[in-house]
């Protein structure tokens, strides 16, 4: 459909098994060091501004590993790149960009060097402000592992929803 899809993953290793993915911090040059006033590396006018406007979706895995202020530095980074588009969408959570979060919440979970439990917890994604804007989904079976007799596998993804 000639439609932009950015693929980015939040490792490495997991970037590699996507089509033209990258990992999230080159692909939307966030700064590995994040805090609440942090915004992503991306000029107004840049090549990369233009990439990120032309795109309709973006699907980000291994989403539950990062934590919760690199979404919220995408979200201000995109908000003040599509406001160029729409003044509208500097009040829309990323720029009012499709955002599909991918990952399994029992796995890794953000490290906090020298954080207790409280601040792991305080670190992921679903404690963010933005987590109200997405949509949790289910895949309850896994069609692949299904085939060969194995137990069915439930996977959480979190979508973007208006």
């Amino acid at each position: 459909m000639g439609m932009i899809v950015l693929n980015v993953a939040s490792s490495g290793i997991a970037s590699l098994l996507l089509s033209g993915g990258r990992t999230s911090h080159f692909r939307f040059c966030i700064p590995l060091q994040t805090d609440e006033t942090t915004t992503c590396n991306i000029k107004q006018g840049s090549l990369r501004a233009n990439l990120l406007i032309r795109a309709k979706l973006i699907i980000w895995d291994e989403a539950p590993m990062l934590n919760k202020n690199c979404f919220e530095t995408l979200d201000k980074t995109l908000r003040d790149i599509m406001r160029q588009e729409d003044e509208s969408n500097m009040k829309k959570p990323f720029g009012g960009k499709v955002v599909v979060l991918g990952g399994d919440f029992r796995q890794t979970l953000p490290v906090i060097p020298k954080g207790g439990r409280q601040d792991i917890v305080s670190a992921t994604v679903n404690s963010s402000d933005l987590w109200k804007y997405w949509k949790v989904l289910k895949l309850t079976k896994n069609m692949r592992l299904r085939t060969i007799g194995s137990p069915e596998l439930t996977i959480e993804i979190k979508e973007f929803a208006d």
